[in-house]
């Protein structure tokens, strides 16, 4: 059954209005009949199974036939700190950790991030791209949210806001002693995690050693030095494997 997000201010009483890319999505691309049935989602966990009533002028018209909540949300809050990469390696980034289960993304500049935005409006322009992306991959993985991706920030203003946060980490490839399995081990009851991930080239000791005053958990991934579009659907990987719903 095809599947589409809508917004909340676009229910009433028990049907929904169609607009936009989706309605000639369903219109014209998938060709659906007035009679066929249609899942929908609010974005904030509701699921709705509709039946086309009516096509308008621009608008699809469906009427509520079921509601019930979903499922596929995992148990723990997972926020991606990611510096900016080159290219279109941010666009991987997003869709796979959509997949996995993040819950936030956070583009970050830090002092090795090479991309640089011109201006806020080429920053908004970015974010908007992404976003799309999220969507895409939140409709085709059965997300019952669509996991935000915000406006570009600086590191500094990052590890502010993850101070007093309950659990923050920040692979680092010189890291010797703490590895991401022993902070695991002791985490105990959580239900939210920041993760910061470098851009090419990673972070400055400067910047390792500014998140550590801050609260932050500097781990080892292991032995191999992993690529920024590699090492956060890495760590997003083990963490749903050990704390949230894959297994």
């Amino acid at each position: 059954m095809s599947r589409f997000f809508i917004n909340t201010k676009d229910i009433f009483d028990d049907n929904i209005n169609i607009t936009g890319e989706d309605y000639n999505h369903i219109k014209k691309v998938l060709r659906l009949k007035c009679g066929e049935n249609i899942t929908l989602s609010d974005g904030t966990g509701n699921e709705y199974i509709a039946v086309i009533e009516e096509f308008g002028d621009g608008f699809a018209h469906t009427r509520i036939i079921e509601t019930y909540k979903n499922v596929t949300e995992p148990p723990i809050k997972v926020t991606l700190y990611q510096g900016l990469p080159k290219s279109d390696k941010m666009d991987l980034i997003i869709q796979k950790s959509v997949e996995l289960g993040i819950n936030r993304i956070v583009p970050v500049l830090t002092e090795r991030t090479v991309v640089r935005l011109d201006s806020e409006k080429d920053a908004a322009k970015k974010c908007e791209r992404w976003n799309r992306i999220s969507q895409e991959a939140a409709k085709q993985c059965n997300r019952g949210i669509i996991p935000k991706i915000e406006v570009p920030i600086s590191f500094k203003e990052a590890l502010k806001q993850v101070h007093n946060k309950a659990l923050s980490l920040i692979p680092y490839e010189k890291e010797a002693k703490n590895s991401l399995k022993q902070i695991i081990e002791t985490v105990g009851n959580i239900d939210e995690i920041s993760v910061f991930i470098g851009p090419e080239g990673g972070f400055t000791e400067q910047e390792i050693d500014e998140a550590v005053k801050n609260g932050l958990n500097s781990v080892t991934l292991g032995p191999r030095i992993l690529r920024t579009e590699t090492a956060g659907i890495a760590v997003l990987s083990i963490l749903m494997y050990e704390l949230g719903d894959v297994g």
